[in-house]
């Protein structure tokens, strides 16, 4: 109890050293949440962007419509080191996230942050259903999230010791960030108005970090290439972003929708980090950070993105309210702080997906689907295989020589290619997101086993059209994996390779 109520050193006291790094109980924390990620992770089935980002690390490239080649990369070696395991796949988005654990308590270290601080700074990154339980999955946001937290770490500990090598450092993270997806340039771009509201002036002077941006430069410039060849289909895709947002509420939910990501502990601190950094005078060195959150909240909002894309700058707020909450931590911050602790690792364990399957109930819709689409997402694809499979081989042989498959989700399409050898299937094509730009099929394919959409889609395509199956999983997402017909499609009324610059889509 003694640490407890000890002040730590306060910011602004950058002569004095750091506190130690409260190694034993930070590392229980991020060991507890390591084991609730690792329980969870075989759970299931692969979710429909993992397969995608299988099929995409098949085909390296420098770039794709959707996002950086990282994740492709990632899953691609993975999926060479353990072909078909869920727990190999989400591995690496375990490790990050348990290491985004650590670094956010040591943003808390470089405060001046105690044990208590460090702590509690870990358990509410730890605790939070968003922050946390991403990495049950490999998704883009779960390592552009991880990457903004180091990136904070490194601004906040260039802030404490001026060391220039830091700025640079920063700059190597942001290029691997941007090999991922491109969210991180909106996190310079708030840093650099909280920095011309309140300094630090010398910032932007300092070579280091003008170097790192070079770097950015250089190693973003294939992808960047890769783009602009393409018609820059990643930018295309806010617009794709935006109308999904809008059938959740658009932005009148964006708000309420990021701070609940961030969980009860992780939300109170973050607005108490926020409030802490603006107000509080012996912060003044730290203010710039204060503004990060609400310019961050201002754009995405205004473009109508996802209530997840301003997490990564959760933990060093989370940090900031943690230092702040318990330097004059009493007996009736304990009595608050350990309820809210209780409840917030409660509520994780809820997030988790860790229902048994036979009591999830099916869905309706798509729209109702979308609101758990992380569970959903992840049922029906043997059924989809099984189905496309035996459509295929209904085929007469002469046919089945000049088949192929079109599916009209990029889900569906991974899903089939990344099964194509144990299902029989022949190759596999989508005009839908990244899938679309693998390749259009060969003007060969005369007939085509098309998965899903509806009876004119086809009809748009084909002269001759007729339904040959049925998928349906119980617990399929609707349209994907449930309520899904297969349609056999002859007579193109165009080349594939003429037709297919027109097909392709985003949304």
């Amino acid at each position: 109890m003694t640490d407890v109520l000890n002040v730590p050193r306060r910011p602004t006291d950058s002569g004095e050293p750091l506190p130690p790094f409260a190694l034993g109980g930070v590392g229980a924390v991020a060991a507890l949440g390591a084991l609730a990620l690792l329980v969870s992770i075989g759970q299931y089935g692969f979710f429909g962007d993992e397969l995608y980002f299988v099929a995409a690390g098949r085909r390296l490239a420098a770039g794709y419509a959707d996002q950086g080649p990282l994740l492709p990369a990632i899953a691609g070696t993975m999926d060479l080191v353990a072909p078909g395991s869920l727990v190999a796949l989400r591995l690496p988005a375990v490790l990050v996230t348990v290491a985004a654990v650590l670094v956010t308590a040591q943003i808390a270290r470089e405060f001046g942050g105690g044990r208590a601080a460090q702590m509690l700074t870990a358990a509410a990154y730890a605790t939070s259903p968003f922050l946390l339980v991403q990495g049950s999955l490999l998704a883009t946001n779960t390592i552009d999230t991880a990457l903004w937290v180091v990136v904070s770490w490194l601004v906040v500990r260039w802030v404490r010791t001026r060391r220039d090598g830091l700025l640079f450092a920063s700059g190597l993270v942001t290029a691997l960030d941007m090999q991922v997806k491109w969210l991180i340039p909106f996190f310079w771009i708030a840093l650099a108005v909280g920095v011309a509201v309140y300094g630090p002036r010398e910032l932007p002077r300092r070579p280091a970090l003008w170097y790192g941006g070079g770097v950015v430069a250089l190693i973003s410039a294939p992808s960047l290439a890769w783009q602009a060849a393409h018609g820059w289909p990643q930018l295309r895709l806010s617009g794709v972003v935006a109308a999904e947002q809008a059938t959740i509420g658009g932005r009148a939910v964006w708000l309420p929708l990021a701070l609940a990501s961030a969980g009860l502990l992780g939300g109170i601190l973050l607005i108490y980090g926020v409030w802490t950094l603006l107000r509080a005078e012996n912060w003044r060195p730290y203010r710039f950070l204060g503004l990060l959150p609400l310019v961050l909240v201002v754009v995405f909002i205004a473009t109508n993105g996802r209530p997840y894309y301003a997490a990564g700058c959760y933990g060093v707020l989370i940090a900031a309210g943690a230092v702040r909450w318990t330097e004059n931590m009493r007996r009736s911050r304990v009595l608050l702080t350990t309820p809210v602790l209780a409840i917030s690792a409660a509520l994780l364990v809820f997030s988790l997906p860790l229902r048994p399957e036979a009591d999830i109930e099916p869905v309706a819709d798509q729209a109702e689907a979308g609101l758990e689409i992380a569970v959903y997402g992840r049922f029906g694809w043997p059924e989809l295989a099984t189905g496309v499979a035996s459509a295929y081989r209904a085929l007469p042989e002469q046919e089945r020589a000049v088949t192929v498959v079109i599916a009209d989700s990029y889900w569906q399409a991974s899903a089939l290619d990344v099964d194509r050898a144990a299902s029989g299937l022949p190759a596999v094509y989508s005009p839908n997101r990244g899938f679309g730009y693998f390749g259009a099929p060969p003007d060969t394919a005369t007939t085509v086993l098309w998965v899903g959409g509806t009876e004119a889609d086809v009809l748009a395509r084909c002269g001759e059209v007729s339904a040959i199956g049925h998928v349906d999983a119980r617990l399929g997402f609707p349209g994907v994996t449930r309520a899904v017909t297969l349609w056999r499609c002859a007579r193109p009324h165009a080349p594939w390779s003429r037709a297919w610059p027109d097909m392709l889509r985003l949304n």
